[in-house]
């Protein structure tokens, strides 16, 4: 069943997240988007929630100071732990996890980013430790050279289908 675009309305959730207005039609297709530095993402999900991020890593962005303020105790270690060519990756793989997990909730930055922990070494499998962890599953991937992305999504059984658009 196809819609015309111009019935298509949006909502907006209590800290903005966008989404389609119910209809009719079956599963809600809930989605989330993230740019950076030329780059866009966009993530879709048929039912579930869904949260996206993607970032350029930049090796002569320390974010010391921000990993100080946002990151987990544990995060922080781990961080640290990265011999310095490792540590710009590392620190953009947790900042995209966090974020994506954050919006995928849809509360923004109403949740504490040092109240949960997510794993950020390079080359590692992503985790999410929350008090609802049940809930939410996360996955990291590269969408183009130089880049990390993480995407959350609601429930467990779910595939990540990639495509690439070019102009």
């Amino acid at each position: 069943m196809s819609t015309p675009a111009d019935s298509l309305r949006f909502n907006f959730g209590p800290q903005d997240k966008p989404s389609l207005e119910a209809q009719d039609l079956g599963p809600r297709v809930n989605f989330n988007l993230s740019h950076s530095h030329g780059l866009a993402v966009y993530a879709f999900a048929l039912g579930r929630e869904v949260g996206v991020d993607v970032e350029l890593i930049r090796p002569e962005f320390t974010g010391n100071d921000i990993a100080e303020r946002y990151f987990s105790s544990r995060e922080l270690a781990e961080l640290r732990a990265l011999s310095q060519d490792l540590r710009a990756e590392g620190f953009f793989n947790c900042w995209t996890r966090k974020e994506a997990y954050v919006k995928a909730r849809g509360e923004g930055l109403q949740i504490p980013l040092k109240d949960f922990d997510v794993s950020l070494t390079p080359g590692e499998p992503p985790v999410l430790e929350s008090g609802d962890i049940s809930r939410w599953s996360l996955r990291s991937f590269e969408p183009a050279p130089g880049y990390v992305a993480a995407v959350v999504v609601e429930g467990k059984d779910w595939q990540l289908r990639k495509w690439e658009w070019l102009p």
